[in-house]
């Protein structure tokens, strides 16, 4: 099937990036189409502000719009959202449309808490599991950002019956202040260290392709973004938005500005895969009890 990945950055207000994201949704003729994560308004996690809760609070009527997008475009849709559960606790929820209609959703589980990334002010661990969607195209394994340097969260997937793995992910660099020495910045903005993360954040995702016998799709923002809160200068996000087949091999890569990255997937190559290298069958899991232990120090 065709899979298309939209990259592209936040445009001032989210009237103008919702509008910006349609605009490339339809110049694609794709089948299933990949939303960034938090496509809709700016990656507000930068700092911790209760201003910005209220961008959920009209998370019913963004799950109405998506879907009449999904059902206007004969499309399998990824959104990733701000839901409001209620007062007090929220989530940061991919929303899976399915030519209109909701197939389901996914709660983000792994909730990170570094510089410019506080994201466990804003949501609350999800509870939905590991739990693959079932769609017109597919067994979708939908997982967001930080979910993508778990294998645990890959592997359940796969093991659910998942066909393809997906991840709406928002990384990128921080900013260095360019009007004082922040040693720390500068120390991880060199050339070398910022090739290594990138690496290794391209690394770990096609290691899950390899190890389950599945696709991956990524897809992240672009642009640079200031923290509102001034505390840091903000976050240049790197795209790079990306397809691995299942056996890791590369299929297609973006760059690092807007961009419509569009290829074709076949989710059923990991059945054969899967019988030249069946990591499943010779896992032990008679042995794996310790993985249920924060460290396994006894």
């Amino acid at each position: 099937m065709k899979v298309a990945l939209i990259q592209h950055p936040y445009c001032g207000n989210k009237a103008e990036t919702i509008r910006k994201t349609v605009e490339m949704i339809e110049k694609t003729s794709a089948e299933l189409v990949v939303l960034q994560e938090l496509h809709q308004n700016e990656y507000f996690c930068q700092s911790e502000d209760t201003r910005f809760f209220d961008y959920a609070e009209d998370y019913q009527n963004d799950i109405a719009f998506w879907a009449k997008i999904s059902a206007q475009e004969n499309i399998v849709l990824v959104t990733s959202l701000f839901e409001k559960r209620t007062d007090g606790i929220y989530h940061n929820t991919a929303y899976v449309f399915d030519h209109g209609m909701l197939a389901g959703k996914y709660r983000k589980m792994h909730i990170p808490d570094d510089p410019g990334y506080y994201e466990k002010f804003y949501f609350t661990p999800g509870d939905t599991g590991f739990e693959p969607i079932d769609t017109s195209v597919g067994r979708l394994g939908v997982l967001v950002c930080w979910d993508q340097w778990y294998p645990e969260a890959a592997r359940i997937m796969a093991l659910k019956g998942a066909e393809i793995l997906i991840y709406p992910t928002a990384i990128g660099y921080l900013e260095c202040p360019k009007e004082r020495h922040d040693t720390l910045c500068e120390k991880e903005n060199t050339p070398r260290e910022k090739q290594k993360m990138l690496d290794a954040w391209m690394g770990i995702q096609r290691g899950h392709a390899i190890a389950n016998g599945l696709p991956v799709v990524t897809v992240n923002r672009v642009g640079s973004e200031k923290d509102p809160s001034g505390m840091r200068e903000g976050i240049r996000f790197w795209g790079n938005s990306f397809v691995f087949g299942a056996q890791g091999e590369y299929l297609a890569q973006a760059g690092n500005e807007e961009e419509i990255l569009e290829v074709e997937v076949d989710i059923h190559a990991g059945k054969e895969i899967r019988k030249i290298w069946p990591f499943l069958r010779d896992r032990r899991i008679d042995a794996y009890a310790c993985i249920q232990k924060r460290f396994c120090d006894d």
